[in-house]
């Protein structure tokens, strides 16, 4: 319950740490990157603009120049107002190596002027000297083209910079408004749209996974998915909503077999006390004279000491406590030959244990673990091989080991009857792998999840006689 109270502060942690916000402000920046791109370019047109309609003016300077053949009676009706609609200073035109002037005063030229050659047209020059204009402004500037209907005359205006900044200015200040709004407008938009098809849709599914994850055997927690959606958050969904209902489903089955083992546990501990009793009783009658009696106490002392036995190892599996593997090295040889004595092969009277292990041969292994698994496999092939003892001759137990590349195999085999087939098909199976009448089958199902837990693995090995195990335990 902690962890999904911490997941569901970090989800909900801020209005600017969602993806709502984060998507929005992405496009938003997107939309304001193009138009500063698009900016400069504009705003270099807009001056080029600007410059052409004062050499226009420029022009008409021309013509008149042109229908006057005296420029220096040239009355100051006609020049003054061309002068003020260009908002010049002076306008210069030169014609066949012939300068003329229109100026109000000559003593109000300046010195220095910022030369504005409208003759090059190359859009990187053009953007360079928009923005400085933009930076600069307060020079007076020398425009110098060749405007329409002047023939092959060269225009000079000259005039001041600051006008030219204004508009300029007055120019982008309206851009960057209309940027902003467009900006707004569609990540607002594409937001809305993406809000109803995409983060409304995954807001959904977390909220479905932290409340399912929080109560997951609640079936009502479980997503109903969008059956029309055939896109990928619909078959998101849908694969969710098949999870969560198997989840549900595997938790209660769980919690059924928990309680089921549970009484089952109580049921075999009452059985296993019935039979102690029922053994007891049996070792008594067994010393009675009666011929009948001596025939038949044995078979009844077997069968109640295989039933007591089973109820015994249904108890153990019950109360199997796994706990993680505690790596040490071990010397391999050493622990085989422990495991056997622990397993009534080491000194078997018929029964030969051949540990052919190097005795320098180390492993990183929880001992207890790995000794557990021999003594187990161990058991079942002394079991087996004297089972078998009447019909074979010189039976033995070989415990081996193989260094590979990444791997030490251990070979685990007797040369006994072998495994029926009904054993092999569920060998590490809990109460449906033993090889024997009345076996429960525990001591393999225990003896892979002891290998898996330290990173191995077992397997039944094909052999020409008798049972092989094979257990692959890593080097590092």
């Amino acid at each position: 319950m902690l962890y999904g109270l911490r997941m569901t502060d970090r989800v909900h942690a801020g209005p600017f740490s969602g993806l709502s916000f984060k998507l929005i402000a992405a496009i938003a920046g997107v939309i304001l990157l193009v138009e500063i791109a698009v900016f400069f370019p504009s705003l270099a047109n807009f001056r080029a603009g600007w410059l052409d309609d004062r050499l226009r003016v420029g022009g008409v300077a021309v013509r008149v120049f042109d229908a006057v053949p005296d420029v220096t009676d040239l009355p100051v009706e006609i020049t003054e107002p061309l002068l003020q609609s260009a908002g010049a200073l002076a306008i210069v035109y030169r014609r066949e190596g012939q300068s003329d002037l229109i100026s109000l005063d000559a003593a109000m030229m300046p010195e220095e002027t910022h030369t504005a050659d409208m003759r090059d047209r190359n859009p990187l020059r053009l953007i360079a000297d928009a923005v400085d204009t933009m930076v600069s402004g307060g020079r007076t500037l020398r425009i110098v083209g060749v405007p329409p209907g002047a023939g092959d005359a060269v225009v000079e205006v000259i005039m001041p910079e600051s006008p030219l900044r204004a508009d300029m200015l007055f120019y982008a200040g309206n851009i960057a408004m209309l940027s902003l709004i467009i900006a707004g407008v569609t990540a607002f938009a594409l937001y809305v749209f993406a809000e109803r098809l995409l983060i409304g849709p995954l807001r959904r599914l977390t909220g479905a996974v932290l409340a399912f994850g929080q109560n997951p055997e609640n079936g009502r927690l479980i997503i109903r998915p969008n059956k029309n959606r055939k896109d990928e958050i619909g078959v998101l969904e849908r694969e969710f909503s098949q999870t969560q209902e198997e989840l549900f489903t595997m938790l209660r089955q769980r919690r059924h077999l928990a309680d089921l083992g549970l009484a089952v546990s109580k049921i075999n501990h009452d059985l296993r006390n019935m039979l102690t009793s029922a053994q007891l009783l049996s070792d008594q009658v067994a010393t009675l004279d009666d011929p009948k009696v001596q025939r038949l106490a044995p078979r009844l002392v077997n069968t109640i000491d295989k039933a007591t036995e089973f109820a015994q190892s249904v108890l153990d599996y019950g109360r199997q406590q796994s706990r993680p593997p505690r790596p040490a090295p071990v010397d391999l040889r050493a622990l085989g030959t422990e495991a056997s004595v622990a397993a009534g092969l080491a000194g078997h009277p018929h029964i030969v244990f051949d540990n052919r292990v190097p005795d320098d041969l180390v492993v990183t292994v929880d001992p207890d673990h790995l000794a557990r698994v021999f003594i187990n496999i161990f058991k079942n092939a002394r079991e087996a091989l004297e089972t078998a003892a009447d019909t074979m001759t010189s039976p033995t137990v070989t415990f081996s080991a193989e260094p590979r590349e990444t791997t030490l195999r251990l070979t685990l085999a007797d040369n006994g009857p072998g495994l029926p087939p009904r054993a092999r098909e569920n060998l590490f199976v809990a109460f449906k792998g033993s090889a024997r009448s009345g076996g429960t089958g525990l001591g393999l199902a225990i003896a892979r999840e002891l290998v898996e837990a330290n990173g191995g693995t077992i397997a039944l090995a094909e052999t020409e006689k008798g049972t092989a195990f094979t257990i692959d335990l890593p080097l590092r």
